[in-house]
Order: structure tokens, then sequence, then C-alpha cells
């Protein structure tokens, strides 16, 4: 089984209130970003650093910001569209933000109410596409 990821970021855990309601939203909003879930059980799933599970009588949902990288524009416009579509809340539609020259993002609340960003950051030349891990 091969995993992919980042540098800094091990992983984020985000537990839903209502799992199948944020699994929907997470399924739709990440296709428009054109990734798959990939990796997932019963009552969970994971993409590359996110690891997504329900909220029991134990635990309480979580309340983050959370930025997914867009390769062009477009992404963001289509993330946007896709969050809403699958029961998100606007939160900052698609535009130029004045965080750095270049920087356009959008901005949406999932069922649990976490502000969930696409942002593009201008053109780049990506060394890679991602880290890949591999078993040893």
């Amino acid at each position: 089984m091969t995993w992919h990821t980042g540098r800094l970021i091990d992983h984020v855990h985000l537990r839903a209130r209502n799992y199948m309601a944020t699994r929907y939203f997470y399924e739709k909003v990440l296709a428009a970003l054109d990734v798959k879930i990939e990796h997932a059980g019963e009552g969970w799933f994971q993409v590359d650093e996110l690891f997504v599970d329900g909220a029991d009588a134990r635990t309480v949902p979580t309340h983050i910001h959370l930025a997914f990288q867009a390769r062009s524009r477009d992404m963001v416009d289509a993330f946007h569209k896709a969050a809403l579509a699958a029961g998100g809340k606007d939160n900052g539609r698609p535009g130029e933000r004045d965080y750095h020259p270049g920087y356009y993002g959008a901005f949406v609340l999932d069922p649990d109410g976490n502000n969930i960003e696409a942002v593009f950051h201008g053109p780049v030349r990506r060394s890679a596409e991602s880290v890949r891990l591999d078993p040893a």
C-alpha cells in the first residue's frame, strides 16, 4: 500500500457530527479538486494528510480552518460550487484575497461548521506531485 504525505503535517483529524453527510461533502469537494478518497473503512476515510471519522458520545466534532491546494482558479470555482451543492454553506465566494499577490481562494463551512478553503497561489512549478511512501 502506498501513502502520500507532505513535509510538515503528518495528518489532520476531523471528527464529524454526522459522518455520512460529512463523507458525502468531502467526496464532492475533493472530486472538484481531482482528488479521490482512496482509503476508507467502517466510519472513517483518509485522503493524504486528512483523516475523518465520526464523533461519538465521548468526543466532540472538530472546529478548524483547513485549506486545500487547487491547481487553478477554475478548480477553486469548481470546489466552491461542489461544496454548496453538497450541503456546505458559503463563507467567502471565490476571488482574489490580499494575503499575497496571486492568492485566489474560496471558503465554505462543512456540515460540522469547519471553515474549508480551496486556494490557488498562482502558477508554480512543483518538484513532485506528492511525497510517496512505500513500505520498506
